[in-house]
């Protein structure tokens, strides 16, 4: 049974082929969501949160699409919501801390080496959001130029742009902030 099918029998109510649906694109989701957020708890929150809506909006699919890009296009605005929230929970408790005298120095000191993947991904989280979800989508989950296209709702010659520009900014940061990290 293609995929397609079991989009049309949830769109028919059928409990078991939404389940199904679920199954299959739920740990994608929630790699996305983790990758953006940054604790699992979070991302779990967001995969649900994300799963819900696309439960109520699933007769707004195009079943002719592909539907993993439109599952991930909705994870990836309900973290980045989360991730804004809680921006403005910061900003709010920076402000009440200086209200108080109460000052925070921030450090820039790197939390382990980069020796590893999670190091990367310290690293990509620096990059701003719009580098960062280009990167989660075409090399951390592994979409095509098409997937990532859909996902992020923009052309597949704007993913190629980014990705490029992406991956400049992150070769720039690494070069300026991580110069011993780079092998020749």
């Amino acid at each position: 049974m293609t995929e397609t099918d079991i989009v049309a029998r949830a769109l028919m109510g059928e409990e078991a082929a939404w389940r199904e649906l679920v199954a299959e694109h739920q740990q994608a989701m929630f790699r996305l969501a983790y990758l953006k957020l940054g604790d699992a708890d979070e991302a779990e929150d967001a995969t649900q949160e994300a799963l819900m809506r696309a439960h109520r909006y699933l007769r707004r699919f195009d079943p002719s699409r592909p539907l993993r890009p439109w599952l991930l296009a909705i994870v990836s605005r309900v973290a980045a919501n989360r991730r804004r929230a809680a921006g403005r929970y910061w900003a709010a408790l920076q402000r009440w801390l200086a209200e108080r005298e109460v000052r925070q120095t921030p450090s820039r000191q790197r939390e382990a080496p980069l020796d590893d993947e999670r190091g990367l991904w310290r690293v990509v989280q620096q990059l701003a959001a719009i580098d960062q979800d280009v990167i989660y989508l075409r090399y951390y989950l592994d979409l095509s130029v098409a997937e990532a296209a859909e996902a992020l709702g923009v052309a597949e010659g704007t993913v190629k742009s980014r990705s490029s520009r992406a991956l400049e900014r992150l070769q720039d940061l690494l070069d300026s902030d991580y110069p011993e990290w780079i092998k020749e």
